[in-house]
């Protein structure tokens, strides 16, 4: 297995982003004002520290999940540099979900 580094990921041009944002707002069309119609998930910097913090967490996994209702939830665990999911350590959610708690700016979130 391919070491997970902590440098992994970086950033991305704005117009990249609002393309597969808008690409993701279209397949998902059909949910839109179902419960499952979540456009992103907001984490507050402590929770995202504390995992971080953890000893030999090297970076988040971020695991799509459902919830019983159907409702689109974003579930954060730490993982160490041989890609093991920190399991015993911090597992996250109850992120403030978009909609109905959108940031402001309409090219990645698709709001007028």
């Amino acid at each position: 297995m391919s070491k997970f580094e902590t440098t992994q990921g970086g950033q991305i041009d704005l117009s990249l982003a609002a393309e597969w944002t808008a690409n993701y707002r279209r397949e998902n069309a059909a949910n839109e004002g179902l419960v499952g119609d979540t456009k992103a998930h907001f984490f507050g910097r402590d929770i995202i520290q504390q995992i971080l913090d953890q000893e030999n967490c090297a970076g988040i996994t971020m695991c799509h999940a459902l919830d019983e209702t159907g409702a689109k939830k974003l579930i954060l665990v730490g993982t160490t540099e041989d890609g093991v999911s920190m399991e015993d350590g911090i597992i996250a959610d109850f992120a403030r979900p978009c909609p109905p708690s959108c940031a402001s700016g309409a090219l990645l979130n698709g709001l007028d």
